[in-house]
């Protein structure tokens, strides 16, 4: 019954920080935007480029990955994302009580 492959491999190929994935931002209007990083770069570096991309300021965007708000320290590997992952981006907004 053995295929010839030890136990525990299930999956060969480890991926490491250097392993480039895609990921899609969305807006809260359906917008989509693909961007392709490795896993160790720092989604900060992401945000900007959306920014840019889109013509606004980075502080004018919160950015959500499984409901939570990213920090400009994490990674996707610190994330645990995979490929084809959705990061939310929402407009700032101040205030909100009348």
């Amino acid at each position: 019954m053995s295929d010839g492959q030890p136990e525990g491999s299930a999956n060969p190929q480890a991926q490491s920080d250097n392993d480039p994935i895609s990921i899609k931002v969305v807006t809260s209007t359906g917008e989509e935007v693909y961007f392709k990083i490795k896993r160790g770069t720092k989604l900060k570096k992401l945000q900007g480029a959306y920014a840019a991309k889109v013509g606004k300021e980075v502080s004018s965007f919160r950015f959500l990955y499984d409901g939570n708000r990213i920090n400009d320290d994490d990674t996707p590997s610190s994330l645990d994302m995979e490929n084809d992952d959705t990061i939310d981006v929402m407009v700032e907004q101040v205030g909100g009580a009348i």
